[in-house]
């Protein structure tokens, strides 16, 4: 049958079921109840368009990686002493990431022992309680990685939820399989929101990095925005991916959050080849900063970071004292559902049990022979109880910041969960003195107290600052003026622990 003829009857059929289009679409649109759905509409919409499927099949590998690193994760056995390369950058100078902890000479009391891996800076073998975390983090960059594209993976959750050390985890295993040939290089950048005095300086540190030979030149941070624009712009196929931790992101806002917008909207470009790890303790801020619109349209990914129970917190730290008999089972119980109670903080678990620690070896030293030191042995060893530890969280809670906050009026303290509060709400780590002001005053009239005035409160403000307990902006005294904490959160709670009023605004602090 010549080519002539198929299309001819082609075409017949064709009109044939153009003028029978109302049984047709009858039956096509069955499923749908009766509509008038064209048939061009029906058609769409049984079919997926080309980028809804690449959007699927892209959803369904990210979850496969997932799920492979999550049993990988579940299974591994980490090497004693691997191979590190990692690099980050500071405001001078590129340094490697902090190796692993490495247990001293076997001449070692274990209350020495104990005492350093239970210190909060140590590195240790593994990250309990974080697989599902890390396999997230894990999965989309070495996505990113692999492809050479762009993406912002946005990590939030309160202070010693280990997200830091998460991410620094991620990177270490990324440039092992990069040291073994099994993923492509990249670059890696930390910038650290407290390790900067202006946030403009991320443009900085960022340019420097991605040129390591032109390092000694220094450029402005308008020159190197500048720079970064045209680079992200452009696409050169020879440039490796550039992996950016941006940790502390609340200190990073600036006042038109140029900053934050510009390094959320980068990897988004289809030539960028910049994957960016941003961390903060909110996990709304981009939409407290950023409009809902524009945060939408970013498109970032968001892992959260829950606060430790108290079984993690065990976890955590009979983990670090693994073959080390230095410890009642009960004590490490107690330390950890004290702290889960109040903050699920591990930093703050690790701090009380290295304290007790020290309390124990103090009164094993004071009772044996210094010869015989060097030579304890682990039946030898006076474990820390439960005891030990009441005693180390009584003199947490005797330190000078938490002595110095028991003393202050009543004001002052209001005043200092007021800017605990204003900070909370905003996501930021600077306020303004009228935002916590005006919390200030509705505090008293929930609480049937007489409001002070403002220039009342602009005295408060200044005493705490001159005790060291706020900083200050300098050469302002209006209602603009930009306050920030100088003690820690968990400081400021149990000195107003015995204040009953303070303890009932603090719920909400």
């Amino acid at each position: 049958m010549s080519p002539v003829t198929r299309r001819q009857k082609r075409h017949n059929r064709v009109n044939y079921a153009e003028s029978e289009s109302d049984h047709s679409d009858s039956e096509f649109d069955s499923t749908s109840s009766g509509s008038d759905m064209s048939e061009d509409e029906a058609v769409t919409k049984r079919t997926p368009t080309r980028s809804n499927q690449w959007a699927e099949l892209q959803r369904a590998r990210a979850q496969q990686r997932r799920s492979q690193w999550k049993a990988a994760v579940n299974k591994r056995k980490k090497p004693t002493i691997a191979p590190r390369s990692i690099k980050r950058l500071n405001t001078t100078a590129i340094t490697p990431l902090q190796r692993r902890t490495q247990d001293r000479s076997a001449a070692s009391t274990p209350y020495e022992i104990a005492r350093e891996r239970l210190h909060v800076s140590a590195v240790p073998d593994s990250l309990p309680c974080r697989e599902d975390e890390f396999a997230d983090i894990m999965g989309f960059v070495e996505g990113a990685v692999e492809s050479g594209t762009g993406t912002c993976i946005y990590v939030a959750g309160v202070p010693g939820t280990g997200k830091t050390a998460t991410v620094h985890e991620v990177i270490r295993h990324l440039q092992y399989r990069v040291e073994q040939k099994e993923l492509p290089a990249f670059n890696f950048v930390e910038i650290n929101g407290m390790k900067v005095t202006d946030p403009n300086q991320a443009y900085s540190i960022l340019w420097q990095s991605l040129n390591k030979a032109d390092n000694n030149r220094r450029v402005t941070s308008h020159h190197a925005l500048d720079l970064l624009e045209a680079k992200f712009s452009t696409d050169k196929p020879d440039d490796m991916t550039t992996v950016v931790l941006m940790d502390e992101l609340d200190l990073l806002v600036t006042k038109k959050q140029t900053v934050m917008y510009n390094f959320f909207e980068w990897p988004n470009r289809p030539n960028s080849k910049l994957v960016v790890v941003a961390i903060a303790n909110t996990m709304d801020l981009p939409e407290r900063i950023l409009t809902n619109k524009v945060s939408s349209r970013l498109g970032l990914t968001r892992i959260n970071f829950e606060p430790y129970t108290h079984r993690q917190l065990y976890q955590i730290v009979d983990s670090r004292l693994e073959g080390v008999d230095a410890f009642e089972t009960e004590a490490v119980e107690f330390a950890a559902r004290k702290v889960s109670a109040v903050s699920g903080d591990a930093r703050r678990a690790l701090d009380i049990c290295r304290r007790a620690v020290e309390i124990v070896e103090a009164r094993h030293n004071a009772t044996t022979k210094p010869s015989t030191t060097t030579s304890t042995t682990s039946n030898q060893v006076a474990r820390v109880t439960i005891p030990t530890i009441n005693q180390a969280i009584k003199e947490m809670l005797q330190s000078p910041f938490v002595a110095s906050v028991q003393s202050y009026a009543l004001h002052q303290k209001l005043f200092l969960v007021s800017v605990m509060h204003s900070i909370r709400h905003s996501g930021l780590g600077e306020v303004r003195f009228s935002d916590v002001a005006m919390y200030h005053i509705r505090a008293c009239t929930w609480s049937n107290i007489e409001p002070p005035t403002m220039s009342d409160l602009m005295q408060v403000c200044q005493s705490l600052g001159q005790a060291r307990a706020l900083v200050i902006e300098d050469g302002r005294t209006d209602l603009m003026m930009r306050i920030s904490l100088n003690i820690a959160t968990e400081d400021i709670k149990m000195g107003c622990k015995d204040d009953r009023l303070i303890t009932r605004l603090l719920v909400n602090a």
